[in-house]
């Protein structure tokens, strides 16, 4: 099915929330197709009344503030990508918008293709070594001392290249692997999006907003028991806790900007998460929207997540620049819908591979949050903890 409709179309979307619904409903189960790329300008047009779905870029930060991204990017990519829905199919309720019923047995074989393992595999190289990242994070830690930055999320990529490669096999590999809350499927034209993120960036119902940053990440145990100790170790860690504080404060402070004085609440504070692979601390804030508030507007106070940048925000995007080695172009940006009546819902780009079938390259990020307490090699740990899944799917074997 997905494979006729990517044939068919210019662009492509799958979303798959894998039954999760915690701490808010996770992504819905949803299929959109078109040919229409939307422009700028019809992005933030909301008398249109189309589906609209796509990709804001991390780098589309340069649009909102006095910022450059000085690094060279692995693939080029617009820093807006949209796509007006020609179709439209709803799994979730097992029904086509245009009411024309699903089967049970239709929606199975979508969920169970079987994958081609030579084509999914790819060479890929980190960027930095080791002892580069290790450097990296000593040199943050200057600059907290000095005052610029109270946290950073520092990133490295890995970028690889490949003969014949298939996204969508990929994508259902990470599914089985790894099934996340918003995981997601994205086609435009020969650029590909491969996400198992499990982090919301932003959702809008009606008037209400709701964020749900994440910060703090320990390795799932062995047995129940294991899983209970590192549950605790994670909830009752000064340091994680310190770091979720911290963009929680600037979550809430981003949304003030656009919304209702005395709205923004905590609604839960180091929420602790089971995923596949690790325990996350998510935390959820929400609030009432300003009356007459556009998506532009709501955009430009608040992207990128803070979980992405650090505190403050705008001097930490700038080390960010000039720390990391990579554009990070999509990567770490946001990538959802917005329906008719203007509601949303964005993920936060992480634990995805980004491809470019014309190139034939692809590279995926991976980060952690520096802070003064920050031990390096822990951090890079971090990171391969949450680059493992990615890892095997790409070379097709497990990290020992």
């Amino acid at each position: 099915m997905i494979y006729w409709v990517s044939q068919q179309y210019d662009y492509l979307s799958y979303f798959d929330g894998n039954n999760y619904t915690y701490p808010q409903k996770a992504f819905s189960n949803l299929l959109f197709a078109g040919n229409k790329k939307i422009n700028e300008d019809d992005l933030w047009n909301e008398q249109l009344n189309l589906v609209k779905i796509g990709i804001i870029g991390y780098d589309f930060k340069n649009s909102l503030e006095s910022l450059s991204s000085k690094n060279s990017p692995i693939i080029n990519l617009p820093d807006l990508c949209f796509f007006a829905a020609e179709l439209c199919f709803c799994f979730e309720e097992n029904y086509i918008k245009s009411k024309t019923k699903l089967t049970e047995e239709f929606w199975r074989k979508i969920k169970t293709i079987e994958l081609p393992d030579d084509k999914i595999k790819c060479e890929l190289k980190a960027q930095i070594t080791k002892r580069e990242y290790i450097k990296s994070v000593e040199t943050i830690q200057k600059y907290i001392r000095e005052g610029d930055t109270y946290e950073m999320n520092f990133c490295q990529a890995f970028e690889g290249s490949f003969t014949i490669w298939d996204p969508i096999a990929s994508f259902f590999k990470l599914q089985k692997i790894s099934p996340m809350p918003f995981a997601s499927l994205f086609k435009a034209e020969d650029k590909w999006l491969i996400s198992a993120s499990p982090e919301r960036f932003l959702k809008k119902e009606n008037s209400r907003l709701i964020a749900q940053p994440i910060k703090g990440t320990i390795q799932r145990g062995g047995t129940e028991i294991d899983d209970e100790v590192n549950k605790k170790s994670l909830l009752t860690s000064e340091k994680e806790r310190a770091e979720n504080l911290m963009i929680t404060d600037l979550t809430r402070n981003d949304l003030s900007k656009i919304s209702e004085i005395g709205s923004v609440k905590v609604e839960e504070l180091f929420g602790i998460y089971s995923l596949p692979k690790v325990f996350q601390m998510i935390t959820t804030i929400s609030s009432i929207l300003k009356p007459d508030t556009t998506f532009k507007k709501i955009i430009q106070a608040t992207f990128p997540m803070g979980s992405m940048t650090g505190a403050p925000k705008i001097r930490t995007m700038e080390l960010i620049d000039e720390l990391e080695s990579f554009k990070r172009n999509w990567f770490s940006g946001a990538f959802g819908w917005i329906d008719e009546n203007g509601d949303f819902d964005f993920s936060v780009v992480i634990r995805s591979i980004i491809a470019d079938l014309e190139t034939k390259k692809l590279y995926f990020g991976v980060g952690s949050a520096i802070t003064i307490d920050s031990d390096a090699s822990k951090e890079y740990e971090e990171c391969e903890l949450k680059s493992q899944a990615i890892l095997e799917v790409l070379n097709g074997r497990k990290k020992s």
